[in-house]
């Protein structure tokens, strides 16, 4: 690294020869969640703590969608990008998270799980507080942008092909219904993926799908598997500061290594005796 990127503070470079880029993965902020979800929930405190962190860094948050835009060479990227993300819909995200976001100006998007906030829909998920469907539009209002997070949060790298297209097709169409124009991007539950699904989400119609791999991102990523950083509880101020100063992790993209491969050998395995597991 070059003596002038480490005074701009933006950390290691990808391979591409590109500044890293952060992409945060939030699930639900809450002081008292479930006890399955706790270890991926930060507490209003801890999140209000992480934005100032964000302010600071001199990062822009952007939406998924300008990554795509990048990726895609319609326009660029704002100098220095940053991405905050929120999974599944639970019941804080149209609330105090959408009001913490819009009362600082931060964009951000959320990845739905159609089946789990759709009356009488079915999902995965344990029980948990979630928002309802007729919300997501709301949450455009706020400064939200709307992806897929599938219908019932199963490891997508372990079903039929039949299965797949169904979480794929459906939850965007559920999404489409309710808000009324295209629905561009997916996020893979708990980040399962492998190239067949990779390009069934391509041929779903989606534009972008973003994974976890614990990594940051680039501006070189690959469209069907963005990285993300999950964060957890545990995680300090200082971690979020150091991401945001392009610190702490790999930078994608790169290969899957032997245990990512191997382990989804594992899970798929099991998913023939077991049928469709939750991916978390």
């Amino acid at each position: 690294m070059s003596t002038s990127a480490r005074t701009r503070g933006e950390g290691p470079i990808s391979p591409s020869g590109t500044p890293a880029i952060p992409v945060f993965l939030y699930h639900a902020v809450m002081d008292d969640p479930p006890d399955w979800i706790a270890e991926f929930t930060v507490t209003p405190r801890q999140f209000a703590a992480h934005l100032d962190a964000i302010a600071c860094s001199g990062r822009t948050p952007v939406t998924i969608s300008a990554i795509a835009d990048h990726l895609a060479g319609r326009a660029p990227l704002p100098p220095r990008p940053v991405l905050l993300t929120f999974d599944d819909g639970f019941a804080d995200l149209p609330g105090p998270t959408a009001e913490t976001l819009a009362g600082r100006g931060l964009p951000a998007t959320a990845y739905l799980t159609t089946g789990a906030i759709t009356p009488g829909g079915r999902s995965l998920l344990p029980p948990a507080p979630m928002m309802a469907l007729d919300r997501a539009a709301e949450l455009e209002r706020s400064g939200m942008e709307i992806g897929s997070h599938t219908v019932t949060h199963a490891q997508l790298d372990t079903l039929s092909g039949k299965d797949l297209a169904y979480e794929l097709r459906t939850s965007k169409a559920v999404l489409e219904d309710a808000l009324g124009h295209e629905v561009r991007h997916l996020a893979y539950p708990h980040g399962y993926n492998s190239p067949r699904v990779r390009a069934m989400s391509a041929r779903a119609g989606y534009e972008t799908a973003t994974a976890v791999r614990h990594a940051l991102s680039s501006d070189h990523d690959e469209r069907y598997r963005i990285a993300r950083l999950i964060v957890r509880r545990t995680h300090t101020v200082a971690d979020v500061q150091g991401w945001l100063a392009g610190a702490g992790a790999r930078v994608a993209p790169y290969r899957d290594g032997p245990k990512t491969i191997a382990w989804r050998w594992y899970r798929r395995a099991r998913a023939v005796v077991h049928g469709p597991e939750f991916a978390g």
